[in-house]
């Protein structure tokens, strides 16, 4: 295999991943036309087609799922490798991948983006939000970033950001016609703004209150996976909301949500960033590890 050949089978990968022409070419600082073309060529030379192309996606064939099966831990460990010797140099560089949850990106990322690119400026730094869990070797990412409590615990992981709190609130008006919940059960008696995951399915309500710990399915009218959305509605009266407090500081400050259940609301772990135990740790990802930490 030639060196050509190397650098096309890594495109394909990435064209894979992303299931995408578009979005690989900006990954790779190349057009969407020339990988195309590349790829094309690639498969005339292998006699197989390992690419179904579509105006609105690509997906790989079964051939092609099976090569980018096999391909990617090779891959990884020639990135491994070339990291590792760049190392040596002492300056990060590269492509640094971060799947997150959207509050992690928002609370935690935002503030850092600017001081981490300053400081790295041979870094690339991609973050993709998603708020379900992913394997995040499957999909490509050197690391995540998700409340401390749900990470897989095969991932080393470090703790960053702050402890959270969420809180329950609804606007004067909800109450005006309910009366407030005193324990999590009354929330049945309730109407509810769930947070909708995009993989199907809803947030429970966590709630704890001494040695006793509860996760409530609610229920109601609306569901939704963006905070400004759910944090309107209550506004509006639509039914109760469950967010992290910082989202909803400043209504409750000035009355036009109130709080309700705050004692079963303790603090809980914060932000953790992981990644994979057994890999050696990209200079990238180290990296940003200590400009989260000096943030801190």
């Amino acid at each position: 295999m030639g060196r050509s050949e190397l650098g096309e089978l890594s495109f394909f990968a990435v064209v894979a991943r992303h299931r995408s022409f578009k979005a690989a070419g900006r990954e790779l600082g190349v057009s969407a036309s020339a990988l195309s073309q590349t790829l094309r060529s690639l498969e005339e030379r292998f006699g197989i087609r390992l690419l179904n192309r579509t105006t609105r996606a690509v997906v790989p064939t079964e051939a092609g799922q099976e090569l980018l099966e096999k391909l990617e831990p090779a891959l990884r460990g020639i990135a491994e490798a070339v990291a590792a010797v760049r190392d040596r140099g002492g300056e990060a560089s590269g492509t640094l991948r971060l799947n997150v949850t959207g509050t992690a990106a928002r609370l935690v990322c935002a503030p850092l983006v600017g001081a981490f690119l300053a400081r790295h400026p041979r870094v690339r730094l991609e973050i993709v939000t998603e708020d379900r869990m992913v394997d995040i070797v499957a999909g490509g990412f050197d690391a995540g970033i998700r409340f401390g409590d749900t990470v897989p615990r095969d991932m080393a992981a470090l703790r960053i950001g702050f402890a959270h709190r969420f809180a329950v609130v609804g606007s004067p008006a909800y109450f005006a016609a309910t009366p407030r919940p005193a324990t999590p059960a009354d929330l049945a008696r309730h109407r509810c703004i769930r947070w909708a995951f995009t993989d199907g399915g809803y947030m429970r309500w966590r709630f704890e209150k001494g040695d006793e710990a509860v996760e409530i399915d609610v229920d109601g009218p609306l569901a939704a996976n963006e905070t400004e959305v759910i944090r309107q509605a209550a506004l509006d009266g639509v039914g109760l909301a469950y967010q992290l407090e910082q989202h909803l500081a400043a209504p409750i400050l000035d009355g036009r949500l109130v709080r309700v259940l705050e004692d079963w609301c303790p603090p809980r772990p914060g932000f953790s960033l992981y990644y994979p135990r057994q890999r050696q740790v990209p200079a990238a990802l180290r990296a940003f590890i200590d400009v989260a930490r000096d943030a801190g």
